[in-house]
């Protein structure tokens, strides 16, 4: 059963503003580790300890993502955007009233919970919203809001949480959080045609496709890779900015910049191409980046060619990976795009394990071949799901 579109035009702002939400809510995540030495010694707890915060939002974005999709398939698509919305805002304002520790961790969990629920919805409704021919950039416009909060959110809310404490951060990613709740009603359609169907089992019954398996092994294996360098990126590029944190903003600031030009750029290139030659293609160009990676983090010049070089590729796989999932099985859209979501999440949180493992193990500066060796594992799980 398929719902009906609402008689009004969709606005030429849905999918903008579904890209604002996007952003919002990818800012909590990643302005997050910049405040790990606040909430320290705020909070009267390790840097370890508050690092499980980072952990503690992924997991939970990871775990949630694909059940509350499936709770929420039947619901209207802006009433399962404001609802995630309306989480997360919650989330962020008990964060940022939060006495202790273990409160702020509870908090998060909430946050993310609705941040979980709002990325995937997004991105369904989005694609729904237009024409197929441009659904890969419509995927792109929200995703890009996801890579943006690498480029302005996060260094954005550091730099607030700096001069004024990281409450007042969680208390800019709560304003973004209105902001975005309000795009959303004012122009969002009531009513979205998404495909669904019935039942659990019905809902999860892609999960038997050996292609759909493929696909998101493809989305752990690759997002590890290129999370382990962006994780540590301090460290790898310490010698650079001889342990500037203003040089190495400028490095993360552009990294930001890089990934959400070639994430949109990936999202027009799939329309025209296939998403399956766009993935290939970047996961060659990331093998490529992240085996150049040792060579390049002595010298500020070299590192900042090597942060644009790696970021177009890193950040081009999300839309096209999204894109092929829709066309693979279009009827289980929602959940798949969640499930996807939730393996980028654990991604993400695998990336911070594995690189500190690294790290011990040989240091940092080999944590760019360990990454390209993944990201080659990626591309021949990649060619296979063809």
């Amino acid at each position: 059963m398929t719902s009906t579109v609402d008689t009004a035009a969709p606005s030429r702002w849905a999918v903008p503003v579904l890209g604002f939400g996007t952003f919002a809510v990818g800012t909590c995540e990643f302005v997050l580790a910049g405040l790990l030495p606040q909430l320290s010694s705020t909070l009267g707890v390790s840097i370890g300890a508050a690092g499980q915060v980072v952990t503690a939002f992924a997991l939970t974005c990871a775990l949630l993502a694909p059940v509350l999709a499936t709770a929420t398939a039947s619901w209207q698509r802006r009433r399962v955007l404001v609802l995630a919305t309306g989480v997360y805002l919650v989330g962020n304002v008990a964060t940022a009233l939060a006495p202790s520790f273990p409160l702020v961790i509870a908090a998060q969990v909430v946050a993310a919970a609705g941040a979980g629920l709002f990325v995937p919805t997004a991105a369904v409704t989005a694609s729904a919203l237009v024409p197929e021919d441009r659904r890969g950039r419509a995927i792109a416009a929200v995703t890009t809001g996801f890579t943006a909060a690498t480029a302005m959110g996060a260094p954005l809310g550091t730099a607030l949480g700096a001069f004024f404490g990281w409450r007042v951060t969680m208390w800019f990613v709560a304003g973004l959080a209105v902001l975005g709740l309000l795009g959303v009603l004012r122009l969002v359609p009531a009513e979205v045609a998404t495909p669904a169907v019935e039942g659990l089992r019905q809902r999860l019954a892609p999960l038997g496709d050996r292609r759909v398996l493929v696909v998101l092994a493809t989305t752990l294996i690759a997002f590890t890779a290129v999370y382990l360098p962006y994780t540590y990126i301090g460290a790898v590029f310490g010698p650079a900015t001889g342990g500037s944190g203003v040089r190495l903003a400028v490095l993360m600031f552009l990294l930001g910049v890089i990934g959400t030009v070639g994430n949109y750029l990936a999202g027009m290139l799939a329309d025209r191409f296939g998403s399956s030659r766009v993935v290939a293609s970047a996961l060659v160009w990331l093998v490529v980046s992240l085996l150049v990676l040792p060579l390049t983090t002595e010298n500020f010049g070299l590192a900042t060619a090597e942060i644009a070089f790696y970021g177009i590729a890193a950040f081009a796989i999300t839309t096209p990976q999204q894109h092929r999932l829709i066309t693979l099985s279009p009827e289980s859209a929602p959940v798949l795009v969640s499930l996807n979501a939730a393996i980028l999440y654990l991604a993400i949180a695998l990336s911070g394990i594995l690189g500190a493992a690294g790290i011990a193990w040989s240091g940092p500066q080999l944590l760019g071949p360990i990454a390209a060796a993944l990201a080659a594992v990626a591309l021949l799980l990649s060619t296979r799901s063809r």
